[in-house]
Parts: structure tokens; C-alpha cells; sequence
């Protein structure tokens, strides 16, 4: 089995997270393949978007400075050939500090291409938010 993961981080903290989530998942499972993909090294390498051929999972984390949180690449890879239909739902990731304003832009997200926040994290995330979006993430996917 498949399990695509597509993010974006700007600081380091969701990519350090896919990759703890990754190997939860892989332990767990060890014959699942999990393709990570990484939207900013899509676009700083100029590589070119492309149609998800299976459903995957979002993670995307606050973003308050550089603008709306709407106009990015993650949100352009989503929208891409309808990419937003193959997509389970996001997971929002930032800083408690932020208050109202925390997981703010994978809640715009949601909105946005119509699918569910499906949980949310801070920072890098805890062993038990990995474990946590882990098992949600094996449930959609019907490990």
C-alpha cells in the first residue's frame, strides 16, 4: 500500500514531523510504501506540479507573516488538476501562542477545497500527535 503525504514547512517543524510520522507508519506497516512530497523543494527545484494519481494526506503549518496563508504553493499544488478531490484532509500545525490564530490557514484551507481538518499539531509535534495522526491516518487509508 501507498500512503502519500504532501506538505509544505517554512522553519523545519513539518518536515520533521512527516519524517517521525513516516517511520511510525513504516514500522507499523512494513510493506506500505510512504511517499513524501515536498512542496517547497518541488518549486525550489522547478519541478513541475502534477495530478495525484491516489489520495493523500496534507499537512500544512501557520502561516502569519508572507501573506493571507491562502496564496501558496501547497495551495496551488492542491488545486492543481483537481488535486483537492484525492485529498482525505489536512493537518494544521503551529504555535498555541498564536491563540485564534492557531492552525488558522489549514482551517481556510478546509474551506477553501471542502475537505476536513483532520487534526492539528504544535510546533514539531509530540510522540503522541505522531502516534495520534498516525493511527487517524492508517484508519482513512484502511490499514
Amino acid at each position: 500500500m501507498k500512503i502519500s503525504l504532501v506538505y509544505i514547512s517554512l522553519s523545519g517543524n513539518t518536515a520533521s514531523f512527516i519524517k517521525r510520522l513516516s517511520a511510525f507508519l513504516q514500522e507499523r506497516h512494513e510493506d506500505a510504501e510512504i511517499e513524501q512530497v515536498d512542496i517547497k523543494d518541488m518549486v525550489k527545484e522547478e519541478r513541475p506540479f502534477y495530478a495525484m494519481s491516489q489520495f493523500f494526506v496534507a499537512f500544512l503549518p501557520t502561516y502569519l507573516e508572507g501573506g493571507n496563508g491562502l496564496d501558496n504553493d501547497l495551495g496551488d499544488f492542491i488545486a492543481f488538476e483537481e488535486n483537492y478531490k484525492r485529498c482525505f484532509g489536512i493537518v494544521g500545525s503551529g504555535n498555541r501562542n498564536f491563540n485564534n490564530q492557531y492552525c488558522l490557514t489549514a482551517k481556510q484551507y478546509a474551506e477553501r477545497f471542502g475537505f476536513p481538518v483532520l487534526d492539528t499539531f504544535e510546533l514539531r509535534g509530540l510522540n503522541e500527535d505522531v502516534k495520534r495522526i498516525g493511527l487517524k491516518i492508517e484508519e482513512l487509508y484502511g490499514m
